[in-house]
């Protein structure tokens, strides 16, 4: 199977649809499929739903999805750095899933291990656990979390052979794999394809079985959330 496609839109033809869930990879702006996010800003999809730790920041990664109102629900662990999710939250436009992170990413492993639902004590006691089944294992409560499934995964990684195995790299990990496998249809977005054979097996993060289509996005603009400087010491 052929898996590599010459761009963004090409992979994202006949997947794309109107009220679609998709589980999207990254870390504020670490590890973000930044093509793939462009190509369904372009494509003009509407009523998302989005499992992914955050929605990006004011214009950058999923926040310029937010920007054109294609997202209707979050499901999400942080969202504090945009201002336009806040606004839209507040002011009823977004719905929004809080979920714990650990709990969102086992959300989503679940999801892709077939697993329907699991129980955790993250959250017992507080607003997370509202209208959750509630079990006691060895005298201690635990609330019932679904597992997460999409109609689309998309993901980023470092580099992949023609097959799909892929290999993240360093903190670019983060959500990535558990996001890649939560997905009836994977698309990853890499760095470098290499030849099959080149990646040493024990090394795969991500086995091909998992992604259906690839791109190449490089080169990256290297974006900053943060940028904190100090003054110069006198000489």
């Amino acid at each position: 199977m052929k898996k590599l496609y010459p761009n963004a839109e090409a992979a994202l033809e006949g997947v794309l649809k109107d009220g679609m869930t998709i589980c999207a990879g990254g870390f504020g702006l670490c590890g973000i499929p930044e093509r793939l996010i462009d190509a369904i800003q372009a494509s003009g999809v509407k009523d998302l739903t989005i499992a992914s730790n955050n929605a990006g920041i004011d214009n950058e990664g999923l926040g310029k999805l937010l920007r054109t109102h294609q997202v209707k629900k979050m499901i999400s662990s942080y969202v504090g750095e945009n201002k336009e999710f806040e606004r839209q939250f507040l002011s009823g436009e977004l719905e929004v899933e809080f979920c714990p992170q650990g709990t969102l990413a086992e959300r989503c492993r679940a999801g892709g291990a077939g697993i329907a639902g699991f129980y955790t004590k993250t959250g017992v006691g507080t607003q997370v656990a509202e209208g959750k089944e509630v079990k006691s294992f060895d005298g201690e409560d635990y609330i019932l979390e679904r597992g997460i499934r999409a109609d689309l995964s998309i993901i980023k990684g470092w580099k992949a052979d023609e097959a799909g195995n892929l290999l993240f790299r360093k903190t670019a990990r983060n959500f990535n794999q558990p996001m890649a496998t939560a997905g009836r249809i994977c698309i990853a977005e890499v760095e470098e394809v290499v030849p099959v054979g080149s990646l040493d097996p024990d090394q795969i993060h991500l086995p091909g079985i998992y992604v259906n289509r690839m791109i190449v996005g490089a080169p990256y603009d290297k974006k900053i959330e943060f940028v904190t400087t100090r003054e110069r010491e006198a000489a």
